[in-house]
């Protein structure tokens, strides 16, 4: 158990400096860490902290005053693209733990069972892979609801089976392993050593997995909130884009500012979760 306890050690610290030492990690995390700082603190820090605060300086474009512009209400774009920090984040980062919850638990009992409960989950997570996401999405939600809770619900039961396959691989090669047939002789119950020893050693490749699935929830939501299938009471960088092309040749940044804030937000946690996947490839040569 000691040379064990030293075998993961070394493999963190090695994680630790690959990551360190890709450029890609420090970016994305500095765009994450400026979102989630945003998301925090952003609304305290604004003067006017009214997101819905009709004026009359209306299609104004950026000035010293109105830093992006104000929206055909006169309302204030950075106000509203920070508040909508916020509801990416919450939609993106629930959707994916759900997920992620719901895909390891299917993924582990598929492959450590393995025979009849095998196939069956998986012909079931395959069937959720064949449907167009989007689509499927906007049916949902047009019967559900278009709740904040539900949107998250919804993208969470569209992406755990990615999540689920992952996990599922996973196990079927950690279950064989020695260390494996060690605790088994010791006479543990099978659901302990699923639970203790199989998915705590295949859920690196998972964790990457699941930092993916974030980026993927913040930008089916703001699809979502673009075709008017989310709450108009909160505030989304999807319904700035929508209000923003009716007078896209007029005031340009009512669709700029929010695509770019989206571009970045998904690009940064893309790659944080492909420097991740970098990091933990144990075939990966350090440079």
């Amino acid at each position: 158990m000691a040379a064990e306890a030293l075998v993961r050690a070394s493999s963190q610290t090695r994680t630790l400096a690959r990551l360190k030492r890709n450029r890609i990690t420090w970016f994305a995390l500095g765009v994450i860490a400026v979102l989630l700082f945003t998301g925090l603190f952003g609304p305290a820090l604004l003067v006017d902290s009214q997101a819905n605060a009709i004026s009359r300086q209306i299609l104004e474009p950026p000035s010293a005053t109105a830093w992006l512009g104000t929206d055909e209400l006169g309302r204030s774009v950075l106000t509203q693209m920070v508040y909508g920090v916020r509801t990416s984040l919450v939609v993106g980062l629930l959707a994916a733990v759900s997920a992620s919850l719901l895909g390891i638990t299917i993924g582990a009992v598929s492959g450590f069972v393995g025979g009849r409960v095998d196939a069956l989950l998986m012909r079931v997570t395959e069937m959720f892979q064949v449907m167009p996401t989007f689509i499927l999405a906007s049916i949902v939600v047009a019967f559900a609801g278009t709740g904040l809770l539900k949107i998250i619900f919804i993208i969470a039961a569209l992406a755990w089976p990615q999540v689920a396959r992952v996990m599922r691989g996973e196990v079927l090669k950690t279950k064989q392993m020695e260390f494996a047939d060690a605790v088994r002789c010791l006479g543990h119950s099978e659901f302990r050593i699923l639970c203790t020893e199989i998915v705590p050693n295949a859920i690196a490749p998972v964790i990457t997995v699941g930092t993916l699935v974030i980026g993927q929830a913040i930008l089916l939501e703001s699809s979502l909130a673009f075709f008017g299938l989310t709450s108009p009471d909160v505030a989304s960088w999807g319904r700035l884009l929508t209000s923003g092309q009716r007078y896209f040749y007029h005031a340009w940044w009512l669709s700029v500012f929010p695509g770019i804030a989206i571009l970045m937000t998904v690009l940064a946690f893309n790659l944080f979760g492909d420097a991740l996947n970098a990091a933990l490839n144990p075939r990966s040569e350090d440079k």
